[in-house]
């Protein structure tokens, strides 16, 4: 009967009966089996070193099979209540993904007084060749069982964890570290976070701040920090204007900030005479990697500008979009955002949009597609767009989302982070060079992709070709009971 599951007692059992389960590996099947046993031996996943072993393929762990012997004798028989005490394997060829695996086992010896049974075991693939022969011995049950199945949970492979972000990460193999002036690294956040970038070779860290402060929380997270130049000052302020310095003295080629308020920093960096501004508007932008998105979003400027009007909007678009070429190389799609996704004089947002395209169109703004207002859901949705009959190159498609001011962006960004659960790495643009700014709440992963999109803004603009491998292989999170 569907959904019930019995046994066949001593008894009721003769030699030569037999019971079969099939199953058809997939990748998810190793995936788990990895995951269950922490077995991760790289002919089981990894392809690229599959290839190279001697099946030529990833293969599965010799004992998935087995546990398809196990799976016959628990369920079916004997089923229930059967005590397993020995079992036997020879494997005689490797299966792979894609193979189908009948397990069967035959009755072969009855022990009366001990109710033993002996059972051949074996596992056919779809060709009908053993790949796996062995004996198993258990105790049979004696009293009948007969039980509705337990459902099982649903499982939810998630995919490995801010994949863009790994991908940006990869992206610096094999670039010179980026020489970053980390301003008041006087918390173990933000210290760690400099620390971790510099040993994957993505940015050397100078440890701009008071020296008593850094050294104590080195020694309370067990940091050695004799790698690394302090520049000491007597506290965040100062250490904000030296950072600066730094850059106009050469020393440094970007700035991250560490445990001060974004405003401290970013005081100094907007002063008139020492600071680093240029003829361009600077403006955050936040390189979103959100679960089950299919591309990193990037969203500006959720933490500069307040109120931004349209010569000012030039500026953050601009912006947005040089860091998208230096990261992906291709042309992005730029939605500029609104409540609608029509002109509406009583909303000044669809008349900014409506004037930055044709700016756009005009060779005012460069190396992008542009298109608004829009509103989110015809933005990132083809089928939101389609519903409303909205034809563009960038409507549901969007690569940038562009928002009309900081309240309606930081809205939107924490929502993302919370709701979505977005990791977000950012830099500021516009400045004489980057400004990586971080956040108690940021990831380690997020952090070094911080690190890593400042490094690729100023490698591309010096024509430094970028890495290409990636090594961030990781065994995938499982979830019980998705959605």
């Amino acid at each position: 009967m569907d959904g019930i599951i019995q046994n066949k007692i001593f008894d009721e059992i003769d030699i030569g009966d037999t019971a079969s389960v099939e199953h058809m590996l997939t990748q998810k099947d190793i995936q788990l089996f990895a995951v269950m046993s922490g077995d991760v031996n790289p002919a089981h996943l990894d392809e690229e070193y599959a290839r190279s072993d001697m099946f030529h393929e990833i293969i599965a762990h010799g004992m998935w099979g087995g546990s398809l012997i196990s799976t016959v004798l628990g369920t079916q028989l004997p089923g229930p209540g059967t005590i397993y005490l020995g079992q036997t394997f020879r494997f005689l060829k490797p299966v792979g993904i894609g193979d189908t695996v009948t397990a069967r086992v035959t009755v072969k010896e009855k022990d009366e007084k001990k109710k033993r049974l002996i059972l051949d075991c074996v596992c056919l693939n779809q060709d009908g060749k053993e790949v796996i022969t062995g004996e198993a011995e258990v105790i049979a049950p004696t009293e009948k069982v007969k039980r509705k199945q337990i459902r099982l949970p649903e499982i939810e492979f998630k995919d490995e964890e801010c994949p863009h972000h790994h991908q940006a990460i990869c992206m610096v193999h094999g670039l010179e570290p980026l020489k970053t002036a980390v301003v008041h690294p006087a918390d173990a956040v933000s210290l760690r976070g400099a620390v971790e970038a510099t040993e994957d070779g993505i940015i050397e860290a100078v440890l701009v701040g008071p020296e008593d402060k850094i050294r104590a929380v080195a020694e309370e997270e067990n940091i050695d920090l004799s790698p690394y130049t302090i520049i000491p000052t007597p506290h965040s302020h100062a250490a904000a204007e030296m950072a600066v310095q730094m850059v106009h003295e050469g020393k440094v080629e970007a700035l991250m900030k560490g445990k001060l308020h974004t405003d401290e920093l970013m005081l100094a960096v907007m002063d008139k005479q020492k600071g680093l501004r240029t003829g361009r508007r600077m403006s955050h932008v936040a390189m979103l990697d959100i679960p089950k998105f299919p591309r990193p979003l990037y969203v500006t400027d959720a933490a500069i500008n307040i109120q931004p009007n349209l010569t000012q909007k030039v500026d953050i678009v601009q912006n947005a979009i040089d860091l998208f070429l230096a990261v992906n190389k291709t042309v992005p799609r730029v939605a500029l955002l609104s409540a609608v996704e029509t002109v509406n004089q009583d909303i000044p947002s669809t008349l900014d949009a409506t004037a930055l395209c044709k700016m756009a169109e005009r060779g005012q703004i460069t190396g992008a597609l542009l298109d608004g207002p829009l509103a989110f859901d015809n933005a990132i949705s083809e089928e939101a767009a389609d519903i409303k009959g909205i034809r563009s190159q960038v409507a549901g498609k969007a690569d940038i989302l562009v928002v009309p001011d900081l309240e309606s962006g930081n809205i939107l960004f924490k929502q993302l982070v919370l709701l979505s659960g977005a990791h977000m790495a950012g830099i500021v643009m516009g400045a004489q060079v980057p400004i990586i700014l971080t956040s108690r709440a940021s990831s380690a992963i997020a952090r070094k992709a911080s690190c890593a999109l400042a490094l690729l803004t100023v490698r591309d603009s010096k024509g430094q070709k970028q890495g290409t491998e990636c090594h961030h292989d990781t065994a995938p999170n499982v979830v019980e009971g998705g959605w």
